[in-house]
């Protein structure tokens, strides 16, 4: 019997998107379980997957990325799962990549995977990939560790892990979180895979948004993670 895998899709006003993000799951990553974190979405996120009968959990306010991921990870805690993918709702990660992260996870005995856009080929310049680059310098610098994409959103989390995201309540599947447990002696590893545009709505980081995201990710990288709890 193999590993069991988890999907945490945390879902934010993504009606438009919600659909194809799980049927793609369903069709490329067969034998993945998956939950959809509806993270207090005003639109018919909640409806649509109730109707379809999709696995969900309706969270009653919005409590942002981490609030989500971390129900999602509660989830796969509790229902004994020896991984965890993050998988956005929005349509740019691919599930045709899920089984080759769990696979490199396992060969490479890695706690945690990156789904890389940039693993064989070059960061374009962008104000956005400066601040990619910013941060994967800072990362090198704080743990000798090179993440060549820090900021993609799909993750692959293993079952050490699984219990330090559940639980802790200041851990978020960000940046800088990733460069504690890697500094305190977890195995971070990429993995090339292919992001798609957006297919419908809207990103939450606009351009001032991204800027003031990467600035504190790059501040904490480097300053409050000295102070915060040894996880491992």
């Amino acid at each position: 019997m193999g590993p069991r895998i988890l999907a945490i899709i945390p879902a934010y006003n993504e009606e438009e998107n919600i659909v194809s993000t799980v049927e793609d799951l369903l069709k490329r990553a067969p034998g993945i379980d998956y939950v959809v974190i509806n993270d207090g979405s005003k639109d018919a996120t909640s409806r649509i997957c109730h109707e379809r009968g999709y696995n969900v959990i309706d969270l009653p306010v919005n409590l942002g990325l981490a609030g989500g991921f971390q129900t999602g990870m509660k989830y796969a805690l509790r229902h004994n799962y020896d991984y965890a993918v993050q998988f956005d709702a929005d349509g740019q990660h691919s599930a045709a990549y899920v089984w080759p992260m769990v696979d490199y996870a396992i060969e490479t005995d890695s706690n945690i995977v990156i789904g890389s856009r940039f693993c064989a080929q070059k960061k374009p310049i962008s104000p956005r990939m400066i601040g990619s680059m910013l941060i994967t310098a800072m990362i090198r610098l704080t743990t000798g560790k090179k993440i060549q994409d820090p900021t993609s959103g799909m993750r692959l989390f293993d079952r050490k892990m699984i219990p330090l995201f559940a639980n802790e309540l200041d851990y978020s599947p960000e940046p800088d979180t990733i460069a504690l447990v890697a500094r305190n002696g977890a195995k971070v590893s990429e993995i090339q895979v292919e992001m798609r545009d957006r297919v419908a709505g809207e990103s939450y980081l606009n351009f001032t948004k991204s800027i003031t995201y990467m600035l504190r990710v790059c501040v904490s990288i480097l300053f409050v993670q000295w102070f915060r709890k040894d996880p491992i």
